[in-house]
């Protein structure tokens, strides 16, 4: 009796303890995510979840910064390229079926694809060395510059290219959405439906995802039905911005995608709550075969035998931080929005953020997988770099000054980093601009962030290599090369600044 007595006293403080943990963790993201929020460094949803069970959802700021809509839990939201997960999902269902092999030949299923060498399995890990649509197609849009190119007109379009591979396939690894338009392709001939139709039918019925659709038009041209209850993506033309601008009014990225109406790769609209039953439709078998995910979340080896760079599996990254567990993860990003999808795939543990404004997503989402884990995880804190910049080119060096100086004493709530200061004083010498807009250079407030990081920073090598390059940029050629020269004496193995010294 006693020992019943033992047992039932030692479940229940277990079941205290536990319910304790989970209070902390849950307690410990929102001081995290609330923090990003009132940083102006995160705007959007997140949802994480443990073995199916939702243990954090919160939306923050708006969906919409014109409107001033909320975002709410069911916020819609472009998810771009983890659409290529879909598109993953739904070759290694064919393959469950014995319609396919991963080591067939494209040209098995498409005669006119024009390279013989590319396999199923190239395409899935980004191997395959094909040059991007826009340079197969450039001819044609430049033919025709109002064309609306969808898939039916991608191998018509290259059948008799001339434009060679840019590697063998399997030497290399590098990312491109052409790979998975060719897979969406081999879906449709081996199906008989259109891959939005197949994504309906056989992933998201199945899953029971129904807050999720495809656009009648790929990025930047939603409907206004579309448009209604959607997170639109908004952008920061400058590190040092203090506003955005709506991603669909940027004319570059308008023509762009209204040329390429291409299907496979990043073309889907959901939600967290979507995302997350998706998630549990791959884990509970409802999609694909055991086996076949597992391959999936294998880097792909090289022809040399190595791991690829990315450490890309099947439709999947996989995290080479292992700590925890296996994790794998696919972003998706646009202009003006990121999002991810995390999986710890042995604690069954999930994190889904999307963000507005911001290319981010990712690391948010890897340190809230870190604090479920119990892992620390640093504060957010402001970057007082983009701050300052600001504060020099609307109020002058002086409030810039005492910005700076507050911040130093302040090291709870700002980060005064040296990479930081570096970035944005490149955003303020204005040698580019992002998207084709407009160049506004601010060379003066350049120069002079790039000399106050010489001061904040004096060991570093890099903050005297950069601020030569601006002299260098702005026609100050001696005082680049006294620059140049700092910098050697602190990294002999400077090759930049010996060019541009003669040495």
């Amino acid at each position: 009796m006693k020992t019943l007595k033992f047992i039932c006293l030692i479940l229940f403080l277990t079941s205290l303890l536990q319910d304790a943990f989970g209070q902390n963790t849950s307690t410990q993201l929102q001081k995290y995510f609330s923090a990003l929020h009132q940083n102006q460094q995160f705007n959007g949803n997140v949802l994480i979840a443990e073995k199916g069970k939702v243990v954090f959802e919160q939306a923050y700021g708006y969906a919409d910064f014109d409107s001033k809509r909320l975002n709410t839990l069911s916020t819609e939201v472009p998810i771009a390229s983890i659409t290529k997960t879909f598109t993953a999902t739904a070759i290694l269902q064919l393959k469950d079926k014995g319609l396919l092999k991963l080591t067939d030949p494209v040209i098995k299923f498409l005669p006119d694809f024009p390279y013989a060498g590319i396999t199923i399995r190239n395409l899935l890990s980004h191997t395959s060395g094909m040059p991007s649509f826009d340079v197969l197609l450039d001819s044609v849009t430049k033919a025709r510059p109002d064309t609306v190119l969808t898939n039916k007109d991608l191998i018509a379009g290259i059948k008799n290219t001339k434009i060679p591979l840019n590697y063998q396939p399997g030497e290399k690894w590098n990312y491109d959405n052409t790979n998975f338009a060719v897979l969406a392709l081999i879906v449709e001939k081996l199906s008989g439906l259109s891959i939005d139709n197949y994504f309906k039918i056989h992933i998201l019925k199945p899953a029971g995802m129904t807050h999720t659709f495809f656009p009648a038009f790929t990025f930047y041209h939603y409907s206004e039905g579309e448009k209604k209850n959607l997170a639109i993506p908004y952008f920061k033309p400058y590190s040092y911005s203090d506003s955005y601008i709506r991603s669909d009014s940027i004319l570059f990225l308008a023509k762009y995608w209204h040329n390429y109406n291409f299907r496979g790769f990043g073309e889907t609209i959901s939600t967290t709550q979507d995302l997350l039953k998706y998630d549990q439709a791959l884990y509970n078998g409802k999609l694909v075969s055991e086996a076949s995910l597992q391959a999936a979340f294998i880097p792909y080896r090289l022809n040399n035998g190595e791991y690829n760079r990315a450490w890309y599996g099947l439709g999947w990254q996989v995290d080479r931080d292992s700590t925890f567990g296996k994790v794998v993860n696919h972003t998706g990003g646009i202009a003006g929005l990121s999002a991810v999808l995390v999986r710890n795939i042995n604690l069954h543990q999930t994190v889904i953020i999307y963000s507005i404004g911001s290319d981010n997503a990712h690391i948010y989402a890897i340190d809230a997988m870190n604090i479920l884990n119990g892992r620390r995880v640093a504060a957010p804190k402001k970057n007082i770099a983009n701050l300052y910049a600001a504060t020099l080119l609307t109020t002058g060096p002086k409030a810039a000054a005492s910005l700076l100086e507050k911040a130093k004493r302040d090291t709870a709530n700002y980060a005064v980093n040296e990479d930081d200061f570096n970035a944005v004083a490149y955003d303020l010498l204005g040698s580019e601009a992002a998207y084709q807009l407009p160049v506004v250079p601010h060379p003066i407030a350049a120069l002079a962030v790039f000399k106050l990081n010489t001061e904040l920073f004096p060991t570093s090598w890099n903050v005297y290599d950069s601020y030569g390059d601006a002299l260098r940029q702005t026609g100050h050629k001696a005082e680049a090369i006294k620059m140049y020269q700092k910098s050697i004496e602190l990294n002999p193995k400077n090759e930049d600044g010996w060019v541009f010294c003669g040495g």
